[in-house]
């Protein structure tokens, strides 16, 4: 016997000719936790789906020993039995169903007769949120009741109860706050505890240095390197990972910040599910031209409440004035704004940013089409040069323009995302966690694009949860906490401990 668990030799998958794996071995011991690290696009996720049999056995090349025999899965479920689980990006859970619902979905015990035993249910979903650390769960009302975090969390516990061997984690923290990641890592130091092996796939690298005890990197479908994590630290899996040192994280663009060419002026938005509360309170801001202004604050602040108002978006009741060039402009529907000068690339992307149902190309021209239309047809050869100007512009890697959207890598929808929205000529973008869910290298890019873009004279309001990114790209940084405005610095030897500070209220508000 090998030791290991499972093995996966030399994978190779294709998409309409192209390959997107190309002779990836992976070898898991049981109690070993695998760090799965590589740039948007690199095939960690096409890997994992080859693992999960998302992708069946037959439909790509190689060999998946558990055990040190053959797995040939046709199916999830085949691969669930067998004691691999995947915890997709975006989550499985059903809305409407109980949290007890949602955790025994597809595995429900029953009483004679074949009707569900509701009260084992219940007792043994208590028992998991308790491992999870989520007592103050309600196991019978419906899991839309709970936030991200915590549905994120439920996601996992449908995986405890399954009883999983090996778990497949896939950007488990993106949702989730300081605190509910170190909860999370802490149940995968008692599942590793027990023997359970785990891949973990994160862009987050100080997350996958704490808990991986092995580093596996792919690069463009290939097999990079296989490394104890002793021997690394983030700049070394950062090297792996783009093929080149990555000194510098954040660019620099000498861009000149001109005259007022915004004001949002008493902003405030009001809880849709209770009217009384006050998610923004009277927020009022200025926006010069040319500028990147940062918005940061901890969850929970307003921060998306803010722009997603001042761009017509919000989902409640809202009020206040939006001035663009020294006039009111009507900002009432996403629409309005787009022929006001806005552009907004939302913070979910999957639900608000790409049309599922479209092609990368689809996407991108979605919001320009009437600059193609020719009476009553499309202008293909004019629409197809556009979307090939836009796919070089922002180095979107894609095997071609028709490919549907979700066959990209999340970083390269929103890339494809913000070409969609930079068509429409904007003076203000504002961008909602634009590099969430991207990789290191992509980042890098969406951080130079932004710099360039402010060059132009384009304004920037850029809502991040990285303080990190915040005060890297930032000219000036505001800060949110519960609703208020509670700071406006200009980044000048601005310190993360500063903008916390203020954040929380404490702390000069200015600078």
């Amino acid at each position: 016997m090998s030791g290991y668990l499972l093995e996966m030799k030399g994978i190779a998958k294709r998409f309409d000719g192209v390959p997107a794996l190309d002779g990836i071995d992976l070898a898991i011991r049981p109690g070993e936790c695998i760090g799965l690290c590589g740039e948007n696009g690199a095939g960690k996720s096409t890997l994992m789906k080859v693992l999960s049999a998302v992708y069946p056995h037959g439909t790509w090349d190689g060999e998946i020993l558990l055990d040190g025999q053959p797995l040939r899965a046709q199916s999830i479920r085949d691969t669930e039995d067998a004691g691999i689980i995947i915890i997709h990006q975006e989550l499985m859970l059903v809305p409407e169903l109980t949290v007890a619902e949602n955790i025994f979905l597809g595995n429900e015990p029953t009483l004679p007769g074949g009707r569900l035993n509701y009260p084992a249910m219940n007792r043994r979903a208590e028992e998991i949120l308790r491992e999870l650390k989520l007592p103050d769960v309600n196991v019978v009302l419906p899991v839309k009741n709970y936030g991200g975090g915590h549905q994120q969390l439920i996601e996992i516990g449908k995986a405890l109860n399954k009883k999983a061997r090996l778990l497949i984690l896939d950007e488990p923290s993106a949702s989730l706050t300081a605190a509910e990641i170190e909860v999370l890592l802490e149940i995968i130091r008692d599942l590793k505890a027990k023997g359970v092996a785990c891949v973990y796939i994160s862009h987050k690298l100080e997350e996958v240095a704490a808990i991986c005890d092995t580093i596996v990197v792919i690069r463009d479908g290939k097999h990079i390197a296989t490394t104890p994590m002793q021997q690394m630290n983030v700049d070394r899996i950062i090297a792996q990972m783009c093929g080149r040192e990555m000194n510098q994280l954040y660019p620099t663009l000498p861009h000149e910040i001109g005259e007022v060419v915004m004001e949002a002026r008493h902003i405030t938005c009001w809880d849709p599910d209770q009217p009384l509360r006050k998610k923004v309170d009277d927020v009022s801001f200025q926006l010069r031209r040319g500028e990147i202004l940062g918005i940061a604050g901890l969850v929970g602040a307003g921060r998306t409440e803010l722009v997603t108002a001042i761009y017509g978006a919000y989902e409640g009741a809202y009020e206040g004035e939006v001035w663009l060039e020294g006039q009111r402009v009507n900002t009432s529907t996403p629409l309005k704004s787009i022929d006001a000068g806005f552009a907004l690339v939302p913070e979910d992307r999957k639900h608000h940013g790409i049309v599922r149902d479209l092609s990368v190309g689809e996407n991108i021209t979605l919001s320009v089409l009437e600059r193609y239309s020719r009476l009553s047809r499309i202008d293909g050869n004019l629409e197809a040069r556009e979307i090939g100007e836009q796919i070089k512009r922002l180095a979107l890697k894609t095997a071609s323009p028709g490919l549907p959207i979700t066959a990209l890598s999340g970083g390269n929808q929103q890339k494809a995302v913000l070409a969609k929205m930079l068509l429409t000529g904007p003076k203000v973008l504002i961008l909602d966690e634009p590099t969430r869910g991207v990789d290191v290298g992509a980042k890098f890019e969406i951080y130079k694009l932004m710099l360039e873009l402010a060059a132009q004279g384009i304004s920037i309001i850029m809502v991040s949860s990285e303080l990190a990114e915040v005060l890297g790209v930032s000219d000036r940084v505001l800060v949110m906490g519960e609703g208020k405005l509670r700071g406006d610095f200009v980044n000048q030897g601005l310190t993360q401990e500063m903008v916390l500070a203020a954040a929380i209220g404490q702390g000069n508000n200015h600078g």
